[in-house]
């Protein structure tokens, strides 16, 4: 069984944990990460999130994983080699660190542009990111045991306001902005 779902009021100090964290990342990977970004609940000021630091690193290509593998494992990352996600490469942290989750995705892809997207919308819609929140607190009564209920319980929500962000996308003209790092 795993450790119960928490979620907590926004910490302003997140922002500094993923630079410290980005930083060590972008001084291994160099020009291998096209972009690096902190992006999840913990990027968006004012979101109650759990508090683990979700960081995107944008590569040219997801293969060869060696290209970047080995230099994360070298600044503590392990590599989820059974994570189902095709989509990206999956590391954690090292046993006794901090919880942290580096989604490595190909750079222009979906899947890294939806990531960017609904955070850039959520920073510009506080509307947006109080039904997020109280999605996420209903669903933590439900399944604070039970992460995967979890998670697939906050479908409907991402999927409603994403559906809103490529609305504002097209309003704005979003595209994604500099790498955080």
């Amino acid at each position: 069984m795993s450790d119960p779902i928490i979620v907590v009021p926004y910490d302003p100090s997140w922002k500094s944990e993923f630079m410290r964290i980005a930083s060590s990342i972008r001084d291994a990977l160099g020009d291998t990460a096209i972009r690096i970004n902190h992006i999840g609940s913990t990027s968006i000021e004012g979101m109650d999130a759990k508090p683990i630091i979700d960081i995107q690193i944008s590569v040219r290509a997801l293969e060869p994983v060696e290209s970047y593998s080995s230099k994360l494992t070298g600044i503590g990352f392990i590599h989820r080699s059974d994570n189902p996600d095709l989509t990206k490469r999956y590391f954690r942290e090292s046993p006794g660190s901090k919880r942290t989750h580096i989604h490595v995705r190909e750079y222009g892809s979906w899947p890294e542009q939806f990531a960017l997207l609904f955070r850039d919308y959520l920073r510009a819609s506080p509307e947006d990111c109080k039904k997020y929140i109280d999605v996420k607190y209903k669903l933590l009564k439900l399944y604070r045991d039970d992460r995967q209920r979890y998670v697939e319980g906050k479908d409907p929500i991402i999927w409603e306001i994403m559906y809103r962000a490529s609305k504002w996308s097209q309003a704005t003209g979003w595209r994604a902005g500099k790498t955080d790092v």
